[in-house]
């Protein structure tokens, strides 16, 4: 059964880019906020691979890590955000996330075992990135705080799917099909990464 599930991933990758402009619209007050947050990391593919690869990664190195990355992974990101929010800049945002899929991706591939410290430090740094992206995009309308704690929470999730994913490897032929979303997310990364350093040059 999981196996199927992972196999229909890709088809649900291409529902949520076909999907972005119908979340484009501002929401307006708290509970608009709230939503915005909750939709904004599905609206852009690189922010979603990136955090479902975090969850991989995380369940691939096991205790401690498979909590703790994606633990820390909202966390930092929330200072980001604020950092967004505030306009404080970060240099070239858009090709520090698509380097966090390409290496998240890679990690995945290849089943990178790192130390649990530089582990939760790659993962804190992409955060920082990812965190920002958000907090600059905030809806002129909405609340803050609201929209904050909408897309934490939504992060969130996609580590636990990226987390339920990574449970494939108790299958035969779940470690292979796990390489193989890695070496997915991996490409994706380097085609926004290509696509980053063409809009600086």
């Amino acid at each position: 059964m999981c196996p199927r599930i992972v196999r229909s991933l890709p088809v649900a990758i291409v529902a949520f880019v076909l999907a972005q402009p119908a979340f484009a619209h501002e929401q307006a007050g708290v509970a608009g906020g709230l939503v915005s947050g909750l939709l904004h990391p599905a609206t852009g593919i690189d922010h979603l691979i990136a955090m479902v690869a975090v969850g991989i990664w995380g369940a691939q190195l096991g205790a401690p890590a498979i909590w703790v990355l994606p633990i820390t992974f909202p966390l930092v990101m929330a200072v980001g955000g604020v950092l967004g929010i505030m306009r404080v800049p970060l240099p070239m945002p858009e090709v520090a996330i698509a380097l966090s899929a390409l290496i998240l991706g890679v990690a995945v591939a290849s089943r990178l075992r790192l130390p649990f410290a530089a582990a939760a430090a790659i993962v804190a740094v992409f955060a920082i990135f990812h965190g920002h992206a958000h907090g600059a995009e905030l809806p002129g309308s909405a609340n803050p705080l609201a929209y904050g704690v909408g897309f934490v929470t939504a992060t969130g999730l996609l580590h636990l799917c990226g987390i339920a994913i990574g449970t494939l490897t108790r299958w035969p032929a779940g470690e292979r099909i796990i390489q193989g979303l890695g070496a997915g997310i991996a490409g994706l990364g380097c085609y926004f990464l290509a696509q980053g350093l063409g809009a600086i040059a």
